[in-house]
């Protein structure tokens, strides 16, 4: 029952919720009379820059959840973990591990954040860090809140076992994976409004707030996660693709739905984006994952 719930509430927040949103937008913007919306120009940099922060959001976020796991085990008596660059694991016992479980979802939450808060306070100058901010605290967001609703349905989950160490009861595990799943909209759609905040401006550039969402936001994080299969191989294919592509597109659903509602900024930020740098960390951050963090690293 409390499975069939859930995932009820998820077919409403994460399918009805957009396709009505989006729905609502198409009939708004044709009723709403306006200029005729400007061409769009070819602008190549800013999905291909979008692209490559988000796989940096989120290998750096992934990477920030198992330290987190990790590092709380490392100071418990009776516990030996190692991190490695697409899991940890630890040998030992000691009852506050399955606790530990749910640090990791804890700390990526946390980061998320803060870097919306940063965002949102316009701290960052670059473009480039702003998208990269903005990113980030879209991936630890929903990396969290997925792992709340997942954890509500599965024990043997990472903070499934941490929900069942704190003896939460079947109705608390649902309101928190309802909260959670509204919490993943509400964050989607408070992002994609400050999307020309991150870039600078933009919809001006694209012809449109929906192909601005579209070519920057959209179909770059669709094919970030193409470049974030070689950070995660070897692993079975569910943690491989299912993982990121699920992160992307429960958030991201609702950021095209919401395009509409975007009140464009005048700027030319956007055309200050760095492809060049978010190119050689995500390599760096590739070589350190696999060359370093692979073959694992043990705290103890």
């Amino acid at each position: 029952m409390q499975g069939y719930t859930i995932g009820i509430a998820a077919l409403l927040v994460l399918v009805v919720g957009p396709l009505s949103l989006g729905i609502v937008g198409l009939i708004a913007t044709r009723r709403t009379p306006g200029d005729a919306v400007a061409p769009a120009r070819r602008d190549w940099k800013l999905p291909v820059a979008s692209a490559l922060l988000f796989t940096l959001a989120f290998n750096l976020t992934f990477f920030l959840q198992e330290l987190f796991l990790v590092l709380p085990k490392a100071m418990t008596p009776g516990l030996q973990p190692t991190l490695y660059h697409n899991n940890h694991g630890w040998t030992g016992e000691n009852p506050l591990a399955d606790l530990f479980q749910g640090t990791g979802a804890l700390a990526t939450l946390l980061c998320g954040l803060v870097c919306m808060g940063l965002l949102s306070r316009g701290h960052a100058r670059s473009a480039t860090l702003r998208l990269f901010l903005f990113w980030m605290g879209y991936c630890g967001c929903l990396m969290a809140l997925l792992q709340c609703v997942v954890g509500a349905i599965s024990a043997g989950s990472d903070v499934g076992m941490a929900m069942d160490y704190l003896h939460l009861g079947a109705t608390t595990k649902m309101f928190l994976a309802i909260v959670a799943l509204v919490a993943i909209a509400s964050i989607a759609l408070w992002l994609v409004r400050r999307l020309p905040d991150a870039v600078g401006g933009g919809s001006e550039r694209f012809g449109s707030p929906s192909r601005l969402v579209l070519l920057v936001v959209t179909l770059p994080a669709l094919a970030a996660v193409a470049l974030i299969v070689p950070f995660r191989i070897p692993r079975e294919p569910i943690e491989v693709v299912v993982v990121p592509l699920a992160v992307v597109v429960v958030g991201v659903a609702w950021m095209q739905a919401g395009a509409w509602r975007i009140r464009p900024v005048s700027g030319n930020g956007a055309r200050a984006v760095s492809i060049a740098y978010p190119f050689v960390a995500a390599l760096l951050l590739l070589a350190f994952f696999q060359v370093v963090l692979r073959p694992g690293i043990a705290f103890y």
